[in-house]
């Protein structure tokens, strides 16, 4: 007996009288993020990536932050918008963040839970849109946990960087924090007092009516600079 077999194409069947789109043919909408670490950088170069590759100056978004987390009011915004099978364009990974466990955590939220693409500018194997399948997934994913511990890494060398420039400075005698107040018309007596045992360091703070550990303080930045 002769069976007859009947495939049926469903990208051409229709629900109501209207074509059921899929693939390719869904329209998304298309957003950028935007992320420098202080307000005194320029965001220029980011912003022209993005318009380039077609984002709309009104769907991109702005965070002036540093990159440790993602507590950033203008992500917050753009992740409340985002919708399934919209298209997020950043221009590199460490403009997502610089916290490698939260940069892997929010591209599980944005691609597994949002169900959106991403697409990483300077770095081509970084786009959702392609490879979809298991070896295509399983090279983006390696793509991502280096880059993402490279971010990191970066992040932990700049703050390595600070605090030792800031141990350099304080060596030759850089003042960091807010300028010290005048010293009282009397404090080179009550110093030279003090130091001679003349008077108890206690006597010699509220003679220059000051808390005797500023008295304290005072007196070193004093004494250094008299042997400058």
């Amino acid at each position: 007996m002769n069976k007859t077999v009947v495939i049926v194409d469903k990208s051409n069947m229709s629900l109501h009288g209207r074509n059921v789109r899929e693939g390719p043919n869904i329209e998304r909408k298309v957003y950028g993020y935007i992320r420098v670490s202080t307000r005194e950088q320029n965001e220029d170069r980011q912003q022209i990536a993005l318009l380039e590759v077609g984002v709309s100056e009104k769907n991109i978004f702005l965070d002036k932050q540093s990159g440790k987390d993602f507590n950033r009011p203008q992500y917050k915004k753009l992740l409340r918008k985002l919708k399934k099978d919209d298209l997020l364009y950043i221009k590199s990974i460490d403009r997502l963040g610089r916290n490698y466990e939260e940069i892997l955590q929010q591209w599980r939220i944005l691609t597994k839970d949002k169900g959106i693409d991403i697409v990483v500018i300077d770095m081509p194997l970084l786009d959702t849109r392609r490879g979809k399948d298991l070896m295509g997934t399983f090279l983006s994913d390696i793509v991502l946990q280096v880059l993402s511990f490279v971010a990191e890494n970066e992040r932990t060398n700049i703050r390595q960087r600070q605090a030792e420039g800031i141990a350099a400075a304080k060596a030759r005698g850089v003042r960091f924090g807010r300028p010290l107040k005048p010293l009282p018309e009397n404090f080179h007596s009550a110093y030279q007092r003090w130091k001679q045992g003349k008077i108890t360091g206690t006597a010699a703070a509220k003679e220059c009516k000051m808390p005797l550990a500023t008295f304290r303080y005072r007196a070193e930045i004093y004494e250094k600079s008299e042997l400058l």
